[in-house]
Order: C-alpha cells, then sequence, then structure tokens
C-alpha cells in the first residue's frame, strides 16, 4: 500500500492511497506481495470432473435480473464456489467469491490496483491489463461502466439498494474506471463497488439484459458453462488459458477440469443418487438423516467420508417471515402470540434429534448479536428515540421457550392474554375480530417438502389457541414469483448473513424498499428506527462502533416480532465419496471447495 499526493486536472492535489486491496476496518492481512491465501495447496493438481448436487430448479441463466431463476438462486449452491456469476473488481467481501479467514477484505481481480482519497469520495479501478473475456477481448473501463449502469437500469432492484448512492462511473482511460461516492460510509460503499460483476458492452449491445435466458453468457471467469438444459443439469469445464489463473488470489482455486451439477426436486432422491455415485458431495441438511442415514456399506467401508467440519460464519437468518402488509399481522401483540404457539423444543427434539440452537438473533453465532440487557453505550444510544418502548431497555428479550413434551399450555395461555389485548376474541374455538366477526385465519407458504412436518406442528398449536393456518406448498417458480411480489401471508425463507453488515442492510429492513416488488423486505418493515439505526451500522467506522449499531438494531428488530426465528448449526455437515485431498487449513469464514482437488494415487 502506497500513499502520496496525486494531481490531475479533474480534481485537486491531495493524498491519495494506491494498494492491492482494501479492509473496512483495520489492515488487509495478505500484503501486495502475497502468493497465495494461507488455506489454500498452490501445488495442487488440476484434473478431472466432479459431480454435485443441485436442489431446486432454474430455468434461467441471468442472475442479475428479476426474471427468472438462476443456478445460483436455488438452495445451497453459493457454497460450491464455481457458479455462473460474471467476476467482479475485487474478490473477497462477497458471499460468492470471498476470502476465507478475514471478515471484511477485498482484493484485485479483474481491477489490479485500486486508488483513493482518505475519505473515500471516489475510488479508481485499475483494471488488470491481462484480464480478458472468453472471447480474448479485453475487460476495459467502458464495460465496468457499461455494467454499472445496466444494473442500476435494467437489474434487479437489489443494485439499487446497494448502489444508491454512487453518484457517478467515469472512464477516465482504457483500463482506469472512477466511481464518485456520496453518503456517510463511502469506505464501505467502496468494498460493495468492488463486488460489481463485470459484463462485456459488446456482448450485450442488441441483446435485452432484462430477459431470462439459458444462453451461456460472455464471461472472464476460471470456468465457462458448456452445456445445460433448464431444471436439469449444467456443466462447467475450466478454462485453460484463463488470464487470472496466476493472480495471488486464485493460485491454489478452481482445480477441477470439469464441474457437472445435477439438479433434484426431492432430497430424498437426491442422497439415494449420492449413495450410488452419481455425485461426489453432500451437504446434510437434514437432521434425522445425518443421525440415521449413514449406516450403509460405502460409510463403514470409508468409501464416504461423513464429515462435521466447525466454521465462525454467520449462521444466517432462517425464520417464518409474518407480511405485516396484512391488517392483522400489523399488531405487534398478534406477531408475539402467534411466535409463542412456535414449540421449537418439541421440534427440535422429535424431528432434529436436538441438533440445532434457537436462532435469537439477526446475527446469530457472530459478536454483533444483541445480549440479554444492552450496554452502556447500546443504552445511551437507544434512549434517543422516544418513541421506542421502554422495556427494550430493560427487559432482556426472550423467545418462548417450552419442557420439549409437547404440552405447551402455559405458552397457550400467554399467547391468548396477548391476543386478546389486542383485540381478539375466542368464540367457540375460533379467534375473532369483533368488529367484523373476521377469524383469524392466514396461509403459509412453503416450497420446501422437508419443513411440511415443522409447518403441521405449528399449525396444530395455533389451531389449540383459535388460530387457522393453511399451509399451501408450491413449486420455485411459483414461490419466486409471489415472493417478489409480496403475495404471501406468512412463509419460511433463510437467508446469509455478513461478519459486516453493509448497504445490504436497506434491502432487507429499511422503509425504502418495504413497497419496491423484488426486494428482500419480505415483511414489509417501515419502522423509523430501525431505518435509522441500519444507516448508523452502513456507517460504522471501528468494528465496536459496528458491534455498538448492530446490536441495537437486532434488539429493535427483535422486539418486533418481524419474525419467528428458526435455528442454525456452527458447523458443516457434509459426506463426500474418499477421492478428494483438501487444504490441511480449513478456512474459518467459507467452505472451500474449490481448493480441493482429486487425489493422485489412485
Amino acid at each position: 500500500m502506497i500513499a502520496f499526493s496525486y494531481c490531475q486536472s479533474s480534481y485537486p492535489k491531495e493524498q491519495v492511497t494506491i494498494s492491492h486491496g482494501l479492509a473496512l476496518h483495520g489492515n488487509l492481512k495478505y500484503p501486495s506481495n502475497f502468493k497465495h491465501f494461507d488455506y489454500v495447496n498452490p501445488a495442487a493438481p488440476k484434473a478431472g470432473e466432479i459431480k454435485l448436487m443441485g436442489h431446486g430448479n432454474f430455468d434461467s441463466l441471468n442472475y442479475y435480473t428479476l426474471k427468472g431463476i438462476s443456478p445460483m438462486n436455488t438452495p445451497g449452491f453459493f457454497q460450491y464456489g464455481i457458479n455462473e456469476l460474471n467476476e467482479t473488481l475485487l474478490m473477497g467481501t462477497s458471499e460468492t467469491n470471498r476470502v476465507g479467514d478475514e471478515p471484511q477484505s477485498a482484493y484485485g481481480l479483474l481491477a489490479e490496483t485500486i486508488e483513493y482519497p482518505d475519505d473515500f469520495r471516489w475510488i479508481i479501478f485499475n483494471l488488470n491489463p491481462k484480464a480478458r473475456f472468453h472471447d480474448n477481448s479485453s475487460v476495459t473501463a467502458a464495460d465496468v461502466v457499461f455494467s454499472y449502469n445496466t444494473l442500476i437500469k435494467h437489474g434487479h432492484p437489489r443494485y439499487q439498494a446497494v448502489y444508491q448512492d454512487i453518484k457517478s462511473a467515469t472512464v477516465i482511460a482504457p483500463r482506469k474506471v472512477k466511481f464518485t461516492l456520496d453518503g456517510t460510509n463511502r469506505k464501505s460503499l467502496a468494498l460493495r463497488v468492488g463486488e460489481l460483476p463485470v459484463f462485456s458492452k459488446k456482448y450485450w449491445k442488441g441483446k435485452d439484459f432484462k430477459q431470462a435466458s439459458l444462453t451461456p453468457p460472455l464471461n472472464s471467469g476460471p470456468y465457462r458453462i458448456t452445456d445445460v438444459k433448464a431444471g436439469h443439469y449444467l456443466i462447467f469445464e475450466r478454462v485453460a488459458n484463463y488470464w487470472g489463473k496466476d493472480l495471488p488470489v486464485n493460485r491454489g482455486r478452481y482445480n477441477f477440469d470439469k464441474v457437472k451439477v445435477e439438479f433434484y426436486r426431492d432430497l430424498t432422491v437426491a442422497f439415494e443418487a449420492f449413495k450410488a455415485g452419481r455425485y461426489d458431495l453432500y451437504f446434510e441438511s437434514i437432521a434425522k438423516n445425518w443421525t440415521q442415514g449413514y449406516d450403509f456399506q460405502a460409510v463403514q467401508s470409508g468409501s464416504i467420508i461423513k464429515a462435521t467440519i466447525p466454521h465462525q460464519r454467520p449462521a444466517g437468518l432462517q425464520a417464518f417471515f409474518f407480511n405485516t402488509r396484512r391488517p392483522f399481522f400489523q399488531d405487534v401483540r398478534v406477531r408475539q402470540a402467534i411466535s409463542m404457539a412456535f414449540d421449537f423444543e418439541w421440534i427440535n427434539k422429535q424431528y432434529f434429534y436436538s441438533a440445532y440452537k434457537r436462532t435469537n438473533s439477526y446475527f446469530a453465532n457472530t459478536d454483533l448479536a444483541s445480549q440479554p440487557l444492552p450496554s452502556k453505550a447500546e443504552k445511551q444510544l437507544l434512549t434517543q428515540y422516544p418513541k421506542l418502548d421502554k422495556k427494550v431497555l430493560t427487559t432482556p428479550f426472550t423467545l418462548s421457550k417450552t419442557q420439549g413434551t409437547g404440552h405447551n399450555r402455559k405458552q397457550q395461555r400467554q399467547a391468548l392474554t396477548l391476543l386478546k389485548k389486542a383485540g381478539w376474541q375466542l368464540q367457540q374455538g375460533r379467534l375473532i375480530n369483533p368488529n367484523n366477526q373476521q377469524p383469524l385465519q392466514f396461509e403459509a407458504l412453503a416450497r420446501n417438502r422437508g419443513l411440511l412436518k415443522v409447518w403441521e406442528a405449528f399449525q396444530k398449536n395455533l389451531k389449540r389457541i383459535g388460530i387457522q393456518m393453511s399451509i399451501r406448498l408450491v413449486d420455485s417458480a411459483e414461490f419466486k414469483r409471489r415472493l417478489d411480489q409480496f403475495d404471501f401471508d406468512m412463509t419460511s425463507l433463510a437467508f446469509t448473513q455478513s461478519l459486516t453488515p453493509n448497504q445490504s442492510l436497506r434491502d432487507l429492513f429499511h422503509s425504502q424498499f418495504a413497497d419496491t416488488e423484488g426486494t428482500l423486505n419480505f415483511s414489509g418493515i417501515k419502522n423509523p428506527i430501525v431505518d435509522d439505526l441500519v444507516e448508523k451500522v452502513i456507517t460504522a467506522k471501528t468494528r465496536p462502533e459496528l458491534r455498538l449499531y448492530t446490536q441495537a438494531l437486532d434488539r429493535v428488530l427483535l422486539w418486533q416480532h418481524y419474525i419467528i426465528p428458526n435455528w442454525y448449526t456452527d458447523h458443516y455437515r457434509v459426506a463426500y465419496w474418499n477421492k478428494f485431498n483438501k487444504p490441511t487449513t480449513q478456512p474459518p469464514y467459507y467452505f472451500g471447495l474449490e481448493s480441493w482437488w482429486f487425489k493422485t494415487d489412485g
């Protein structure tokens, strides 16, 4: 990293840093002359075909628009580290190509170096002169500006949420592009710009970017798609002359010559296919199967390795989401009462062999999760909001907890008390709104057949307090359409979270996006306190500041009962055929499959 006085006619003389990467808080772990990451084998041989399992369905290879379902939209696909996405300016901070041992650092990928002043009013990306698309055309600054403008105008609404504080993107030389930044945390925004996928302007000329398509678009990454059949499979082949194969961020990675992903809609069928050797690796998502399903010859003989691998990843957010756009969910007491009917302890014991921990935070398994009571600093922060319920400051937030016996009468009584205070009356076993005589009933929208037993147990408990919940199971396409249009009452969703939350929180929680179809504010949150805390999280300058603001945001969100938190694990459950070697060091923040390689000793 070099700091110097920089002067161009476009802006006055100022102190400018030139660097090979950027860390949001603190310093980069790896210096400018680093050779490879610590958790890879730089001498790993490149050979062979790995076969993987996809879950669900896809009908497009365009991840960047609202239309269609791409492979990266399907459950768990991101964990493979090999996908259909375009390469970005920097790598390291996105879930799809992250640094495995730093929480929020990025290093050069398409961009060889970056330049920025201390206040991050702008950032310049100097593109690597070797960077090429797969047709051997150069990646240029014009392609970068085209990509930014295209995503803002025609891309998925999430890009508008993340990039709303970018004032301009300008070509200043064939391989030099400048972004002018606004907002209160421009350093964080600079990292988000580094996550910008870069498309070929020439390739997309005359094509409709907004449309779903199964034609593999021109890319610049280590793999190209050579075959695809919608909903069934796609095949990646390693690009032998990939321009970035010797970059420090890529050494020891992308070691398979061919990657075939076969898609299954039913996990039971998928597991049987794995046992039969149809594919090589299986992330286990069903606790019962992990406990009882691996007593077969291939495991006993060592042909299949069954491994539990700890990690320090954020647990992610898996929960039942209320759609507060529905009138009957607008009262927080109703949401809290319904949450009390979810008997996690019984479900975990009966269905999951006590394998899970209850999710008790939007940022579980991180230091960003709220503590039982606010610290002095957090209390001072939250007292600035006069409309905040004072119990948030004095009472620990707790989720309803049972003995796991299936008899939750205490929780039923508490729920009925809340519902009565909210104006509902129990008449002949049904909760009725006395003003219009309408019953309290709603639909749970489900995509995962494996969760049906959980929904049904929840349904049974709700019926005991007079609430009628129907369950509708739909396919992936219908599920996505209804989510995009907020056409649901309650649904089950799971999100990955970051160790360093950023501008993407607006998409999840900010009022600005509560009515924008296709965004992730599924609960329809319109809360000025949440809005302000989201902005504070985004503007945090240090890790302690980030922890303070995120814990406060977490506390406020939890007390509003926008979701019914589910469960999580702090380890991977994975089984794989014993044909791989892997690095001796496991990265704490991601799985790192693309750093494995085939054994060469037979």
